[in-house]
């Protein structure tokens, strides 16, 4: 008996054994098996999740160039206008859509051919066009609204081999004023539209206006520049002319070509600036510009009433600032009509196919029937109250922003006079400097031949002419800059550019 419960106890340890072997085999397997279980259910979870909702877009926190650079440019519609040439003496135009090139352009004819051509302009209109449609949109809500569906029976009964035809229609008999305040609100946002075009039309115009008048100040500048390097020529060689005959130390022609050096490079940077912008304006018109003589009318100084006092129901920005509080009132209006009831007067109309109409549950039965109905947002969590009160704050904002844009129309008026007067006073001053440098230079030249003054003094003589005349020019230009910026910040340029009357890529502006 002992031995067999030793035996037994043996036997027992070996199938101990021989299971912790085998489990010892099986734990891997077990473990692949609970994995392999849980991400069955994982997918299944992930699976009837996204039945149910969406998954997040990460894709808006990264940006893959390789993905946004797939699209095809046109630039047909951006080129620029037809070629322009200039016509050979003896020549014709070889091609029929060439234009010759003006030779003389004035400044309202180059604004006139800027506005008819420029994307900024197309982009407002196509946003004005688009905000007229929302309008149409909102009109539509007076009219009878109809619909209209085929519907199958239910799925779970024995009627899902029914078809129904259903046609609906619903027209609004009261709404205590909800779609008219809602055309209003597009009608404001028009507004806004209409001033955005304006603005446009301002900037175009200020842009061209900028761009000549900085054509003709380098123009001025740049021969200024060329006459001070022929006078320091002149100098140069009486300096080397005298170093030769041993009358004056050597270092004067060296130091005279040092300045003449110097005039070149000035002469360079100028000739620079011009090109910009020529080729600003090039780019505004479509065209070559760099051999064209620009003409600025004298009536833009003399109608600009610059010390008047603006008309502001007349700026665009101050037009688009107003617009922006009709909107928030508006805005303000719908949400204290948004709990009020709406009474429609609803028609049906519904034929069953194959089966019976479940509104009178007739075979293949023909239903109609005319209602009048109620309806009403009582609650929504609030969100009618709050809707109200942002609408609040909106207004307070947008009469925040006509106050701004006051001021700041204010602001620049006052330091554009300023701007004028003091270049006014400057020119004055820089013109006697002119006169009073040209009579020592005289002065200078005869002590320069009897050796009481050296080359540097003649040299200095020289430089003072020069600069104190591209000074008068740049102070004169900055008159004229400031001007037609007078003219954009006070919103005169659609009556000093003849812009009124006239169609402006399908925009036209009245007076």
């Amino acid at each position: 008996m002992l031995f067999r419960v030793k035996h037994s106890v043996k036997s027992q340890r070996k199938v101990y054994v021989k299971s912790g072997i085998f489990m010892f085999f099986l734990f891997p397997l077990q473990i692949s098996l609970v994995h392999a279980e849980t991400s069955y259910f994982s997918n299944i979870k992930n699976s009837f999740g996204k039945l149910i909702a969406p998954e997040p877009t990460s894709s808006a926190y990264k940006v893959e160039m390789s993905s946004l650079s797939q699209y095809s440019m046109d630039t047909s519609r951006v080129a620029e206008l037809p070629q322009v040439i200039r016509p050979q003496p003896g020549q014709g135009v070889v091609n029929p859509m060439a234009v010759a090139l003006p030779r003389k352009m004035g400044l309202i004819d180059a604004v006139h051919t800027a506005v008819q051509r420029r994307p900024e302009i197309s982009q407002s209109v196509s946003q004005l066009s688009a905000q007229a449609a929302s309008i149409d949109v909102a009109k539509a809500a007076y009219y009878p609204q109809i619909s209209g569906g085929l519907g199958t029976g239910d799925f779970t009964t024995g009627e899902r081999g029914r078809q129904v035809i259903s046609l609906n229609a619903t027209q609004v008999v009261y709404d205590f004023g909800k779609i008219k305040t809602n055309v209003s609100v597009e009608e404001a946002r028009l507004t806004e539209e209409q001033a955005r075009v304006l603005i446009s039309l301002d900037q175009i115009a200020l842009e061209v206006a900028d761009a000549i008048i900085n054509i003709k100040r380098y123009q001025e500048i740049t021969k200024i520049a060329q006459q001070q390097i022929e006078g320091i020529g002149r100098i140069a060689e009486i300096a080397n002319l005298r170093a030769q005959a041993g009358i004056s130390s050597q270092a004067d022609p060296i130091q005279a070509q040092s300045n003449l050096e110097a005039a070149e490079s000035n002469l360079l940077i100028q000739q620079t600036q011009l090109r910009q912008y020529q080729q600003r304006l090039r780019n505004l018109l479509g065209f070559d510009v760099s051999h064209v003589e620009w003409v600025i009318p004298e009536k833009i100084v003399q109608q600009a009433h610059l010390y008047q006092d603006p008309d502001f129901t007349r700026i665009p920005n101050m037009i688009l600032a107003n617009a922006g509080v009709e909107v928030a009132r508006l805005q303000k209006n719908q949400a204290r009509l948004s709990s009020y009831p709406t009474f429609n007067l609803k028609g049906s109309v519904s034929q069953a196919v194959n089966g019976r109409n479940p509104n009178n549950n007739e075979d293949d039965g023909f239903y109609n029937s005319i209602m009048l109905e109620a309806s009403s947002n009582f609650y929504q969590g609030g969100a009618m109250r709050s809707q109200a009160r942002a609408a609040s704050f909106a207004e307070e904002a947008a009469r925040a922003q006509v106050n701004t844009v006051y001021l700041d129309v204010q602001d620049q008026i006052r330091l554009i006079r300023e701007q004028i007067e003091n270049k006014q006073k400057q020119m004055d001053v820089l013109a006697k400097r002119r006169s009073t440098t040209a009579r020592t230079k005289e002065l200078y030249q005869e002590q320069y031949k009897l050796g009481t003054r050296t080359v540097v003094d003649l040299l200095n003589a020289e430089q003072a002419i020069h600069s104190a005349a591209q000074e008068i020019e740049a102070a004169r230009y900055d008159i004229y800059a400031a001007i037609v910026q007078y003219i954009q910040v006070t919103g005169r340029t659609r009556d000093l550019y003849a812009l009124n009357d006239i169609s402006i890529q399908g925009f036209e502006v009245q007076p």
